[in-house]
């Protein structure tokens, strides 16, 4: 698949004229090579008052500590912030793990990715998806600590803006978001061939351009949006779709796989048009607790406002647990993570916590970590 950036068809015309001067060609990061192949990574140029994170000022380092940020609530689906690092254990592939810190995560910087589908089946509720998204934007971002980026997709994923504290851009850029039918698309989902018209570009790119493309679009948003961020942030990805994926070349296991190894949890917003085939919410929920994150399913306005603000008051309401593996194998497996609750009192009351199932561990092959300076 395809991450492709915004730009004005004038400039795409001079860039264009600029490249065939040089003798070059544009590269575009596509999903499904050859196996092994390395596809590059595109990078969003900032727009005017965008404050992302600089990442010259992003330093990584090897740590031998595993971080789980987990949420927990009550029954009656409120927020939990007493427990105390007694009241819970970690295992690890079904190994007690020794737990060196436990605090309430209340302040930790956020990097977002807001993905739309603007597909078909999303034409009717897109006004209302981005009034919403607007208003939590408005919400939640803190200039100069938090960063949010604005992807849509349908068969191709299009970087609508990248990673920026600047609200004002953000809101903009879910602005510009619309349903671009396919050609010959006639509504209600169907798209025929008009006799006498100019076939478009190519079957395959007409085909997608009518599509959607789910996991292809969470993938690669974990992997050349978020991955890249500073590793003192929380990130997440909030989808927003049916659920339906009708093109993707990619398994749903591999976009999950995906936002585990960016350590991004996915806040997954059902919203579909009954005209079409309604929502896919098991698909929705798998992608979602898989992360650590929560699906939901509004169904009216009310509803999707709500969602929103839950989401929100989840990411201020979290609490960190950090252990060294008694697994030390650098094999770049995958290591099963479950957090039980053991203070009888808290047991009682059912609390429900909400995490990420386990995380790849490091590969003795991983390249040496970039020093700042």
């Amino acid at each position: 698949m395809f991450l492709r950036f915004k730009m004005t068809r004038v400039f795409a015309l001079a860039l264009a004229a600029a490249f065939a001067v040089a003798g070059w060609a544009p590269a575009r990061a596509r999903v499904g090579g050859e196996p092994g192949q390395q596809q590059p990574k595109p990078k969003a140029t900032p727009q005017d008052g965008d404050e992302a994170i600089d990442d010259d000022d992003v330093v990584r380092f090897e740590t031998d500590l595993t971080n789980v940020l987990f949420t927990a609530v009550d029954r009656n689906k409120r927020f939990v912030t007493t427990i105390k690092k007694e009241d819970v254990r970690v295992l690890e592939d079904g190994v007690e793990q020794d737990v060196f810190t436990f605090q309430r995560e209340t302040d930790r910087p956020l990097s977002l990715a807001i993905l739309v589908d603007t597909s078909a089946s999303q034409e009717r509720t897109l006004p209302e998806e981005k009034s919403a998204a607007q208003r939590f934007v408005d919400a939640v971002i803190r200039s100069r600590r938090d960063e949010v980026a604005v992807l849509s997709f349908t068969g191709d994923a299009t970087l609508e803006q990248g990673l920026t504290g600047n609200a004002s851009n953000v809101r903009r850029a879910i602005d510009r978001i619309e349903f671009v039918p396919p050609s010959g698309y006639i509504g209600g989902g169907t798209v025929i061939n008009v006799p006498g018209t100019t076939p478009p570009i190519s079957g395959d790119n007409q085909r997608r351009a009518g599509s959607t493309a789910i996991w292809d679009a969470v993938w690669v948003t974990s992997r050349d949006v978020l991955s890249e961020t500073s590793d003192k942030t929380r990130r997440a990805i909030i989808l927003l779709t049916d659920g339906v994926d009708t093109s993707s070349r990619l398994k749903m296991s591999e976009a999950i796989d995906s936002a585990l190894k960016a350590d991004a949890i996915i806040y997954s917003i059902g919203i579909g048009d009954d005209f079409f085939s309604g929502v896919e919410e098991s698909s929705l929920r798998q992608l979602s607790e898989r992360t650590g994150g929560r699906a939901y399913f509004p169904r009216d306005e009310t509803d999707l406002r709500a969602a929103f603000s839950q989401i929100q008051e989840e990411l201020r309401s979290q609490y960190l647990l950090a252990y060294s593996p008694k697994n030390k194998a650098k094999d770049g497996t995958f290591r099963k993570v479950l957090i039980e609750v053991v203070n009888p009192e808290l047991h009682k009351q059912k609390l429900r916590l909400t995490y990420r199932q386990g995380y790849f561990a490091q590969s003795a092959a991983a390249p040496t970590p970039r020093k700042k300076g």
